[in-house]
């Protein structure tokens, strides 16, 4: 495979263990593998989401994608570089929004081009132009904590935008949302993906919400992580909540609570 047609980000025999300090003085560190051997990639403009049981290696594998932390074993290729500097290149959305709480939300938004020394006359141009989309116009004068959970989330993910990476990695984005908040951010983030066609990575541990997301699902086993499956989901788009009660989404996610273990309900 040539430099040209390579995906933008590929994982390949990736494996990561972590020493783990001993809970009382008379016990020993212990190592605890978290990633075995782990290979996967990401196309460009696809979404592939990644599920797994908890404490699998899912975040272990997002941080290593973009270069925060290096695999013990295995290599990261972007654009089929192994060599490539990562780490600034590839936009990471942690599990919490981390949205400076002394900040206003403008300032916020545009923090990444500020870190990068980009012109920020720009920045905040291109912020203003996004809140509509986002759902955050009038607010850009708010700080955090006048934020709804879901428009802090919202306002994450703009930040994440505005640094400009065609590689977005989501770690768990609407994790701490409630149900109904839940529904309608993916709902937006298949609308905003559909305008912009970043190659995003979604950590989830919502099968539903990885099907209804995604071109391409990865299953991951227990500790250490290795892939169980890769399933192509061959849904039409686009994909509305609705489809969720359709006996075609029903057998993709029988398929995948079987792989995790879990008895459909």
């Amino acid at each position: 495979m040539t430099a040209s047609s390579a995906p933008p980000l590929a994982l390949s025999n990736v494996s990561k263990a972590f020493r783990v300090a001993p809970a009382g003085h008379r016990e020993r560190a212990r190592i605890v593998a978290a990633l075995g051997d782990v290979s996967l990639q990401a196309g460009e403009h696809e979404f592939v989401s990644l599920i797994g049981p908890s404490g699998c290696g899912k975040s272990t594998l997002l941080k290593i994608a973009c270069g925060l932390m290096a695999p013990d074993e295995g290599e990261v290729l972007w654009h089929g570089d192994p060599g490539a500097e990562r780490l600034g290149r590839i936009g990471y959305m942690p599990q919490n929004d981390l949205l400076l709480p002394w900040r206003r939300l403008l300032d916020n938004l545009v923090l990444g081009p500020e870190i990068q020394r980009h012109d920020m006359s720009e920045a905040r141009g291109r912020a203003h132009e996004l809140l509509p989309l986002f759902g955050l116009e009038g607010f850009e004068g708010s700080y955090p904590s006048q934020l709804s959970g879901g428009m802090r989330q919202r306002a994450a993910l703009l930040r994440t935008f505005l640094a400009a990476n065609e590689v977005l990695l989501l770690d768990e984005p609407f994790g701490a949302l409630d149900a109904l908040t839940r529904r309608t951010m993916r709902t937006w983030l298949l609308d905003v993906w559909r305008r912009f066609r970043h190659t995003i990575v979604l950590v989830t541990h919502d099968v539903d919400e990885a099907i209804l997301l995604s071109d391409r699902v990865v299953v991951l086993s227990p500790r250490p992580a290795t892939i169980a499956a890769t399933i192509a989901v061959e849904l039409p788009r686009p994909r509305h909540e609705c489809l969720l009660s359709e006996s075609a989404f029903a057998a993709y996610r029988q398929r995948m609570l079987t792989l995790l273990g879990v008895a459909s309900a």
